[in-house]
């Protein structure tokens, strides 16, 4: 599957869209803010556990740098879904996504704040934090 992936503590954020999306952007964002990498470009699922292919283990493309070889995480447990293609309504619904039936989140990547989102989402679909309307609400 086309996306980038970054985990915190063996759960995983798969990050799609269209190229150019901001999908490396965000996954290099992440990692300064204490996740691990586990794919950039091509990512593997199986039963849930997603995973680079092996020949792009531990590569992620930088633009304006080029591509670096980072550590990483052989594989964690896909916990959420955030789609960088298409931007989320101010209260949106909760949603999955559709073949993977794990939780689904629509993001700006651009948006300063799009890191933090990632990391109050997966806490969220977690069930570290609470929500009282929104993507995560009863």
């Amino acid at each position: 599957m086309h996306g980038s992936c970054a985990c915190r503590d063996g759960q995983a954020v798969l990050f799609l869209g269209p190229p150019g999306a901001g999908k490396s952007d965000l996954v290099l964002r992440l990692l300064g803010r204490g996740f691990d990498l586990v794919a950039d470009d091509q990512v593997e699922i199986s039963d849930g556990i997603v995973s680079a292919p092996t020949t792009l283990a531990g590569l992620l493309e930088v633009r304006g740098l080029g591509i670096v070889r980072l550590p990483h995480v052989a594989s964690a447990r896909l916990a959420l879904i955030a789609d960088l293609g298409a931007w989320a309504d101010r209260l949106p619904l909760p949603e999955r996504h559709v073949a993977l039936d794990v939780p689904l989140i629509r993001l700006d990547p651009a948006a300063a704040s799009a890191p933090d989102r990632v990391i109050l989402a997966l806490d969220c679909a977690l069930g570290r934090v609470s929500q009282i309307a929104g993507a995560f609400a009863p």
